[in-house]
């Protein structure tokens, strides 16, 4: 991916992204295989299935195609009748402060529901979305980001896409945006690099870093 244009958005993923979602999702895991009849996953498995890109996890695990919209919309329940249980990471405040201040878009991207990413978010950083285009289904955010790129009148090329998922990478890759994988989510880094993200973020702050040197003039 060419990163001669500058940057003007910065589409991002929720839970595993923004949002400190994943132990919420753990506790949660034995009642969704049982309702749903899939695999149960031991804690040594759950560390293996980070090694593994998203549509690996769901064959290990047994998931129909047909089931995953029903377990979506179960899950989407659970978060919100438990979202006061569901944080933002720590630094996740101070960066969409930050990359509001530098002028570029902010959207956001999600399998959740837009009202729980709201309730989780809380009214000061709603306020710094421009745009939100949630209830994706598993692996459609590439349709999600087109919406999003037409909404906002941007070219691919001018939006880098942030996820912790190798789903996250191959919906970027598939618009033709920018691709940025977060190391503190769900999957592991060496994974994540087999997908070939344009650029790994360690920490929030490495973010904003990027888009500093990377947006377009004001």
């Amino acid at each position: 991916m060419s990163e001669s244009r500058p940057l003007r958005l910065v589409i991002f993923d929720f839970d595993g992204t923004l949002s400190d979602s994943g132990h919420f999702f753990m506790s949660v895991a034995d009642q969704l295989a049982e309702r749903f009849n899939f695999r149960r996953v031991c804690p040594a498995e759950a560390e293996l299935l980070r090694h593994k890109s998203s549509r690996e996890v769901i064959a290990y695990l047994g998931i129909p195609r047909w089931k995953m919209p029903l377990i979506a919309r179960h899950l989407r329940n659970l978060v919100l009748r438990d979202a006061h249980r569901i944080e933002l990471f720590p630094g996740t405040p101070d960066l969409l402060e930050k990359l509001d201040e530098t002028g570029v878009k902010i959207a956001l991207v999600t399998s959740n529901s837009e009202r729980n990413a709201r309730l989780i978010l809380g009214d000061q950083h709603i306020a710094r979305i421009d745009l939100f285009a949630c209830g994706s289904s598993l692996f459609g955010k590439a349709r999600k980001f087109r919406h999003v790129l037409k909404k906002l009148g941007i070219a691919p090329d001018q939006a880098l896409a942030v996820g912790d998922e190798t789903r996250d990478i191959d919906a970027a890759h598939e618009v033709g945006a920018r691709a940025g994988a977060v190391l503190w989510g769900y999957a592991s880094e060496a994974v994540l690099s087999a997908h070939r993200p344009d650029v790994l973020f360690a920490e929030p702050e490495d973010i904003l870093d990027y888009v500093r040197r990377h947006r377009s003039p004001r």
